[in-house]
């Protein structure tokens, strides 16, 4: 493991401060200066400042996200933060992607960063399950042209899988990650998001949870998103 991504598995930082302490000459791997380029390995004895540091154990949460919160660490504006709202695990745990402050739903929090950056990844083809309650009645036409591909400003999304819940509620299920990507989509067709709900990521559900509780993921969930497959050579 390299030692910024240690540093990060301990709590100390995030990868990009931890390079900073390592650059600063505050790290050390064995009573020599830790470099960028340094690997840690088993029985290595990694010190912040003269302090004994250890890897955390791996944490997965599950959080239904509410509305009103932002998805970061910290908020210089002092919103109420997803990271907040597990204070109780132990471990620095950081959100997997991002959800708008007003999209509620299912959020991944891990200090897994490999896992982190494949889940997040738009390569992979993670899929999301939203739910949007928009303005007026989307007809089947509409509904086609979201489940065929939109020309956004940023490219043509890929195909998605499109339902109607309610007369002015449908489900979208995307493999994509684009940044207000439903509400975009759904502005295109003429029928812009009045309410965003991600009810399903990776294949996790947020059933027996209430907006803002979290549970730890089972060890048998864990091992599915470890064992998604490769994306498809390009």
């Amino acid at each position: 493991m390299r030692l910024n991504a240690y540093l990060a598995r301990a709590g100390i930082a995030s990868r990009r401060g931890s390079d900073d302490l390592i650059k600063e000459g505050r790290v050390k791997v064995n009573e020599e200066l830790g470099q960028l380029n340094t690997y840690i390995h088993t029985g290595d004895r990694v010190e912040v400042d003269g302090e004994p540091v250890a890897a955390q154990s791996l944490v997965y949460v599950l959080l239904y996200k509410p509305w009103a919160t932002v998805t970061t660490a910290r908020d210089p504006r002092g919103r109420r933060t997803v990271v907040e709202l597990v204070s109780a695990v132990p471990e620095r745990i950081v959100p997997v992607g991002r959800l708008d402050a007003d999209t509620t739903g299912a959020l991944l929090l891990t200090n897994d960063g490999p896992l982190a950056h494949r889940l997040a990844h738009p390569r992979y083809g993670v899929e999301k399950v939203y739910e949007a309650d928009v303005e007026g009645e989307p007809d089947d036409a509409a509904l086609r042209r979201l489940a065929a591909g939109l020309e956004l400003d940023d490219g043509l999304t890929a195909p998605a899988e499109v339902r109607r819940l309610a007369p002015s509620k449908i489900e979208l299920t995307l493999h994509e990650g684009r940044k207000h990507q439903v509400k975009r989509m759904c502005a295109a067709v003429g029928h812009p998001v009045v309410r965003l709900h991600r009810s399903r990521y990776a294949g996790l559900t947020l059933e027996g949870l209430e907006p803002g509780r979290w549970r730890e993921l089972e060890p048998s969930e864990v091992n599915r998103l470890s064992l998604r497959p490769e994306p498809p050579p390009r």
